[in-house]
């Protein structure tokens, strides 16, 4: 009886066997087609290799559009992720400087209720401070300022130094901004 079994078992497993080819060729050649369809990533850069794109955005996506000077024909500082920008205008013969508070499109003047707006950059290495004053524009609601004002000579001489690393900071709305201070020379 044992090899009735044994023999019965051999039968069920030779019937069965075309069935198992079949089965084990089909995951085959759905695991090669799965591989050769996912592992064609011709964006994936060489190991060693940096990837970057050449093209540019498509026409609908809108990059970095706001002018090169501000509407008084100022450097331009962005705040934040070009939630504003502020506008710095340098007059070496009154040895002045003004900022101007603009919108994200560095266009339209935005009044604000801060007390001050600080100018940090390095004179010989050491560290320097600078306080502009508001100095309400015309059109500013009362308590606000969009313009900010500072006369010092020491300012208007180091902010044009490359190693000035001028920096600055001011309050809008209950949240700190700062933004670099890149000179242009052309004032």
């Amino acid at each position: 009886m044992l090899d009735l079994l044994g023999t019965k078992c051999f039968y069920l497993l030779i019937e069965k066997e075309p069935a198992m080819r079949f089965l084990h060729l089909m995951i085959f050649t759905l695991a090669v087609f799965v591989m050769a369809i996912g592992c064609d990533d011709k964006s994936a850069a060489p190991s060693g290799e940096s990837s970057t794109v050449s093209t540019p955005p498509p026409a609908t996506v809108e990059t970095h559009s706001h002018p090169d000077k501000g509407p008084h024909n100022g450097d331009l500082i962005e705040l934040g992720n070009e939630e504003f920008h502020a506008e710095m205008v340098q007059d070496d013969a009154a040895g002045a400087v003004t900022i101007y508070i603009l919108d994200s499109a560095a266009k339209v003047a935005v009044p604000i209720d801060a007390t001050e707006l600080v100018i940090n950059l390095k004179h010989d290495g050491k560290p320097e401070q600078f306080k502009l004053m508001p100095s309400a524009d015309t059109g500013d609601p009362a308590g606000k300022s969009s313009r900010f004002t500072l006369k010092d000579a020491d300012l208007t001489a180091h902010i044009e130094d490359a190693a000035a690393d001028a920096k600055m900071s001011v309050t809008i709305n209950g949240k700190p901004y700062s933004g670099a201070i890149q000179h242009s020379h052309d004032h």
